[in-house]
């Protein structure tokens, strides 16, 4: 019986605790938001299914870390398997933002042998009387690291989706164009088959 998807992406969610790395992805998967959710304990995981283009169906497996010190044990075991890190700050903090280029690093150091796509999120756009990041520092960090730069608030839903959708379609080519950023199977009976010009993932589950 063929899988749901045709192609499935581990994405790792980085940034200092409550820059709101749960409350983003609750927006995207179910639509909500709210004002009480907690730090992060170890890996939450979640997961979406995206169309990026008529008949390609992309799983989107994510992967909620905490940014806690104590839990970086935890989370820096995931960083082999990932294919795109997304790195978030709080645009009213700027200590967060001062924090992205550790975290950019320490992925680079830890993920080898293939390279990732990386993208930088702003969170909390929402909130413009406290904002403390301007937005040409922030794309400068990421035309340094090379990566798309969005701004999005969970609590509105602005650019949330559009962040997301970029980030699929992105996989996508880059997994078309055999580019290392791997796109895996989802359980323990798939298997990936070579397909030109693209990989197909069956399942025999």
């Amino acid at each position: 019986m063929a899988c749901a998807w045709d192609f499935q992406f581990r994405v790792l969610l980085l940034g200092d605790s409550g820059v709101g790395k749960t409350s983003l992805l609750k927006r995207y998967t179910e639509e909500e938001f709210t004002d009480t959710t907690g730090p992060t304990v170890g890996v939450d995981f979640c997961c979406r299914i995206e169309e990026p283009e008529a008949g390609v169906k992309v799983r989107l497996q994510f992967w909620d870390t905490a940014g806690q010190e104590r839990y970086r044990a935890v989370t820096r075991s995931y960083y082999r398997n990932a294919a795109c890190v997304i790195l978030l700050f709080d645009l009213t903090a700027h200590k967060t933002f001062e924090s992205i280029q550790n975290w950019y690093q320490e992925v680079q150091e830890r993920a080898q042998p293939h390279p990732l796509l990386f993208l930088l999120l702003g969170t909390k756009s929402d909130m413009h009387g406290q904002r403390r990041v301007p937005r040409e520092e922030a794309q400068s960090l990421a035309d340094s690291i090379r990566a798309p730069y969005l701004e999005t608030s969970a609590r509105t839903g602005s650019n949330v989706a559009a962040a997301l959708s970029l980030l699929c379609r992105e996989l996508l080519r880059a997994a078309r164009q055999e580019k290392p950023a791997p796109a895996e199977h989802g359980c323990g009976g798939c298997t990936v088959a070579e397909e030109t010009p693209q990989k197909k993932i069956l399942c025999t589950c």
